[in-house]
Formats: C-alpha cells, structure tokens, sequence
C-alpha cells in the first residue's frame, strides 16, 4: 500500500505521510523532528517559574468556577 505524498508547509518538501510518523500531518519529519527538541526545552522551568504558572492556574480555576457556578440574584 502506498502512502501519500503531503508538503510540509514550512520547508514545502514532499514526504509520505506514514502512520508512525511522529509530528503534524502536514510538516516532514525534519521539520516535526526541530520542534519536538523546541518544546523539550520549554518544558524545563525553574522551581520559581513553576510556582508562579502554577498560581496563574489556580487563579485561572477560581475565576472560572466562580463564572460558572455563581448564584444569579
């Protein structure tokens, strides 16, 4: 069975779309490959940057709890 021929929109290369191929289905493996060693290195934050992202969603939880489940008078 032959897989089909997609281009990547940001180097615009054709490559075969396979079902193991890790990415978007629409970027070759090169260009997956690039931003999956991106995101590695986002998701290391410092111990004060977790502390803070973690307030942010709390906050974040708060408001919308307090949206959703408010009594209206």
């Amino acid at each position: 069975m032959a897989f089909p021929i997609k281009t990547c929109v940001i180097c615009s290369e054709e490559f075969e779309l396979r079902p193991d191929k890790p990415g978007f289905a629409n970027r070759c493996p090169e260009c997956s490959a690039q931003e999956s060693t991106d995101t590695i290195a986002k998701q290391r934050l410092s111990a004060d940057e977790l502390k803070a992202q973690h307030e942010v969603n709390e906050a974040r939880r708060r408001a919308i709890r307090d949206l959703l489940y408010r009594k209206e008078s």
